[in-house]
């Protein structure tokens, strides 16, 4: 049994975009069991940007869970933009959880927005001015939220769902100097701590779709401006070897998963 799940992330809805993806959102029932959104779902944190991606990506037919991202934050209103998004059926994940019964097994996501710090040899450390030990603090603090919620979950496959990379493959393409603020990995070491068949993010719009841990698990960027469609589908099942699962575009094009 395979379970099939689409994600998208950074589609930075506002009024003059709402109705650009749903076309393809209402052919979702029948070609995957979840939507996962990768954060960025607005462009300034909003409630009414919310409200928006309540209508895009509400009453799809399938679940829709989603992390938010830094656009998310910017206007200080992360509690309205839950509660929009809550509404309109959209589980929100900071540090949880979620188990889904699909046809193909019962498909585990947990989620976090992440944080930047950068990567293994060329990363901040906890160490100096109080500031700059409270940004570390705030990577390892989410990090490890995401390796509780990752490992508290009884499912057949796990997904890790974050908005900032997890591991600096799939950055390839960004700016080098910027690399520390797309990532961190501390959340490929939380991913690579558990049993996690996929890991999923966004934020890095000019990087690059693959990229896997250093554990092995497979990671792939699924910002808009990547992936270039309104989602990708990912196919996950024990029968099939890590190596020849394969994700599907929105237009049905079949991409190979290596």
């Amino acid at each position: 049994m395979v379970i099939r799940i689409a994600a998208v992330g950074d589609v930075h809805l506002d009024e003059d975009v709402v109705g650009r993806f749903r076309p393809a959102l209402e052919e979702l029932p029948g070609r995957a069991d979840v939507l996962l959104l990768a954060g960025d779902l607005t462009r300034h944190g909003t409630e009414a940007e919310a409200r928006c991606v309540a209508r895009e990506f509400g009453g799809l037919g399938v679940p829709v869970i989603a992390v938010l991202g830094n656009h998310d934050h910017q206007c200080d209103q992360v509690p309205q933009v839950v509660g929009a998004l809550e509404e309109a059926g959209i589980t929100v994940l900071e540090g949880d959880g979620v188990v889904l019964d699909c046809a193909g097994g019962r498909l585990g996501v947990a989620g976090v927005k992440g944080f930047g710090g950068g990567f293994a040899g060329r990363c901040a450390s906890d160490f100096g001015e109080p500031e700059m030990k409270a940004f570390v603090r705030t990577t390892t603090e989410s990090a490890d939220r995401l390796s509780a919620a990752l490992r508290s979950l009884d499912c057949d496959m796990l997904v890790a769902l974050t908005h900032y990379a997890p591991v600096p493959d799939t950055l390839a393409g960004e700016p080098l100097e910027i690399y520390p603020f797309l990532g961190c990995y501390q959340l490929g070491q939380a991913i690579d701590a558990a049993p996690t068949a996929l890991a999923l993010h966004g934020h890095a719009h000019h990087g690059s779709e693959r990229g896997v841990t250093p554990g092995g698990v497979r990671v792939r960027n699924v910002a808009h401006p990547v992936i270039k469609q309104a989602y990708s589908i990912f196919y996950l099942g024990d029968h099939l070897d890590q190596a020849q699962v394969s994700s599907v575009g929105a237009g049905g094009t079949q991409q190979p998963w290596s």
